[in-house]
């Protein structure tokens, strides 16, 4: 059964969770699921198991997992038809949040003010975010995975 995420179609090889596969909760952090699969990787290797046939399978699943879990949209869209992950927006109406560096944005590194209660679509919630900046306020709609907790 196919997996599609971002106009890409994923063929998974096995019908075992992505979770089971790491040996993590739906609940694991990015940072958990990083170090599960170099731990089962490591374990599972095919030059450390002599080139045996399960050991390749056994890698290219945990590869196939760690490619979906390790991005927080493809994690996002895998756990959605299957009810994993809590469906609760990570900040408020008057939090305090900065804008990640890993998107591009005019305001990438500043720190912003939530304006409005987040909006959720089917995969992440929509935040309006006030930000000054040179003296100027902005409105920028800014979704989830674009917002960090802030250094301060």
């Amino acid at each position: 059964m196919p997996v599609i995420t971002n106009y890409q179609i994923y063929y998974r090889t096995s019908e075992s969770d992505y979770y089971e596969v790491l040996g993590v909760a739906p609940s694991a952090s990015a940072e958990e699921i990083r170090r599960a699969y170099h731990k089962r990787a490591f374990q599972c290797h095919p030059d450390r198991n002599h080139k045996s046939k399960k050991a390749h399978e056994k890698m290219r699943e945990l590869n196939e997992a760690y490619a979906i879990l390790s991005d927080s949209i493809k994690r996002r869209e895998y756990d959605l038809p299957r009810g994993y992950g809590s469906r609760v927006s990570k900040f408020k109406k008057g939090s305090k949040v900065k804008i990640s560096a890993n998107y591009p944005s005019p305001y990438s590194g500043h720190t912003g003010i939530v304006d409005k209660e987040p909006v959720k679509d089917t995969f992440r919630f929509w935040y309006m975010v006030r930000i000054e900046s040179k003296g100027l306020t902005a409105v920028n709609r800014l979704a989830e995975e674009q917002l960090e907790q802030p250094d301060d």
